[in-house]
């Protein structure tokens, strides 16, 4: 028996992608899936299903709150309850990397409606329902390069670090209802959207690679172990808190 038979799990972004292999690492363990996405997730959703998994896809835009409300409520009516909540969705592949006095301010917004008030919105939608069961798990997911930093990419990085202070501060509150929340901080992963453009990331990926204590490059499955661990009875006594998953970049 797995881990989480009886759970259901919302997971964003998961269309494709990382937010695809949380899916499956969560379906393999006996959650019942709803993946949310801008994008189709009838892909990833029949994989599932042919697995003998259960899951459904929900069309959501996390920058809008009326959207992710929409999404809690077909998670209730599909499945009865929400367990667990994995905030993955964001900007990131397809940001233009360039220096920060370049930046205009609506590319600046733009990842910030998506990589901040896109887990506020979708923990707000959310809260009734695990109020009521007395009970929930959130991952949020941030990014090692929070504690290093890395160029060209101001608005990512400030977006990814107050993912981190939204993680604290959240915990605090939502403690009294017995919701844990926790974040995860994965490395530079190969994911589909970064091997598409391999080429124009290969001083990014070789930094990464060099500054690594395991060398080799990070994969989406890497993740696992660590989401599992976050959303499992293992953590039931652990709020607030990021794990760092990138080979050892990043040592704190």
């Amino acid at each position: 028996m797995g881990k989480l038979v009886g759970k259901v799990a919302v997971v964003t972004g998961a269309a494709q992608g990382i937010g695809a292999e949380y899916a499956r690492a969560l379906s393999k363990e006996g959650a019942q899936i709803v993946i949310a996405d801008v994008i189709n997730s009838d892909s990833i959703v029949a994989e599932l299903v042919s697995n003998g998994h259960r899951a459904i896809g929900v069309e959501c835009d996390v920058a809008s709150y009326q959207s992710c409300e929409a999404l809690m409520n077909t998670a209730i009516a599909s499945f009865g309850r929400i367990d667990i909540l994995v905030n993955n969705a964001a900007r990131f592949a397809s940001i233009q990397r360039k220096p920060f006095f370049e930046l205009e301010g609506d590319e600046w917004d733009g990842v910030m409606a998506v990589n901040v008030r896109g887990p506020f919105n979708c923990v707000k939608a959310a809260f009734p329902h695990m109020k009521r069961q007395e009970c929930g798990k959130i991952v949020n997911i941030s990014s090692a390069t929070v504690f290093s930093g890395t160029p060209g990419m101001l608005h990512y990085v400030t977006s990814k670090g107050a993912v981190v202070a939204f993680t604290r501060a959240l915990a605090r509150e939502l403690g009294a209802f017995g919701i844990v929340v926790n974040g995860l901080a994965p490395g530079l992963t190969m994911s589909d959207g970064l091997l598409a453009q391999k080429d124009a990331l290969k001083v990014y990926s070789e930094i990464a690679l060099a500054s690594r204590a395991l060398k080799r490059e990070q994969l989406p499955c890497d993740l696992n172990g660590a989401l599992l661990y976050l959303v499992s009875d293992d953590s039931n006594f652990m709020t607030g808190q990021t794990i760092v998953v990138d080979g050892g970049y990043v040592m704190r």
